[in-house]
């Protein structure tokens, strides 16, 4: 892994200063957000690196049947003082990013300018690699233990009676809600905290998000770095994959 990432470590950082991706740097810059910033090919390759390796992407491949392509990474990477209002962002929204880490499940987007939650990407796992060496307080990974199992029962009520082309269209959003309230009140929060040549798999149906930045904590100077691919599953998969 960490061969792999001499490879991949110093493009994600050449991708944070690249004009074209100047867009992504938000929360007054304490956050670059860097969706498919990185230049990886289908297998992880990029540069001379060779495909992905580790046990993270066999476990993935070999556990939980993924035989599809990886998505290009994202590449994320915080800041001291995060979180900071984002753009546009209601006082509310940001309460929520900064007291519950702006705690999502992937792929499901508030949509339109009353912004109803619907389904419009089918992950089949989230994967992270740290790139650069950071401390546990930098802003890492806030997970609610178990909630997976919370929101797969709240998608499979939702949408199993109803064809995989429409799932888009359907409306989750006061089902979404008192899902997450469950997890909130029922689940524990676990902050995730890995370090280069290190990798963690989370569940794609958890609820997630990205903790503060605390006083003290250490980072380089280029931040606290890490790597996320959310690779798509055919969407009945999506839904049935325990």
């Amino acid at each position: 892994m960490r061969r792999w990432l001499a490879h991949a470590g110093p493009l994600a950082l050449a991708a944070r200063h690249d004009p074209g991706h100047a867009h992504w740097l938000t929360c007054e810059g304490t956050w670059f957000v860097g969706v498919n910033a990185l230049a990886n090919d289908a297998g992880g390759a990029i540069a001379r690196s060779g495909p992905l390796p580790g046990p993270a992407i066999g476990f993935a491949r070999e556990t939980l049947g993924f035989a599809g392509d990886l998505d290009r990474a994202q590449v994320s990477i915080a800041y001291p003082g995060y979180p900071r209002p984002r753009s546009s962002e209601s006082e509310a929204a940001f309460r929520f990013r900064r007291d519950r880490d702006a705690a999502h499940v992937d792929g499901l987007h508030p949509v339109g300018a009353d912004r109803r939650r619907r389904l419009e990407e089918f992950a089949g796992f989230l994967m992270g690699l740290p790139v650069s060496e950071a401390d546990a307080s930098s802003a890492p990974i806030a997970v609610w233990e178990g909630s997976h199992r919370i929101m797969r029962a709240m998608f499979r009520r939702m949408l199993a009676p109803h064809p995989p082309e429409d799932w888009p269209q359907i409306d989750l959003t006061e089902a979404y809600h008192a899902a997450r309230r469950e997890a909130f009140a029922t689940c524990r929060r676990v902050l995730v905290h890995a370090r280069p040549g290190e990798a963690y798999l989370l569940h794609r149906m958890a609820l997630h998000g990205m903790s503060p930045w605390q006083d003290g904590a250490f980072a380089p100077p280029e931040g606290r770095v890490i790597l996320y691919f959310r690779p798509e599953i055919a969407r009945t998969d999506w839904l049935n994959w325990d």
